[in-house]
């Protein structure tokens, strides 16, 4: 498994040679929330469909 460091260079390579550092910022951010949501995924901290509509009517009053 690559470390941190490595995904990142990989990334970076990977982008157009015009990439702005706002973009090289953006992938990294997106890419961190992902890994964040796989994480808590994995963990079990979730909610169903049914679960999240519920808590959904209950903001939405």
């Amino acid at each position: 498994m690559p470390t941190v460091k490595e995904s990142v260079m990989s990334m970076v390579k990977d982008m157009p040679e015009n990439a702005t550092l706002e973009d090289i910022m953006e992938s990294l951010y997106v890419k961190q929330k992902i890994l964040k949501g796989q994480k808590q995924l994995e963990a079990g901290q979730f909610y169903t469909h049914k679960e999240a509509k519920e808590i959904m009517k209950e903001w939405l009053k």
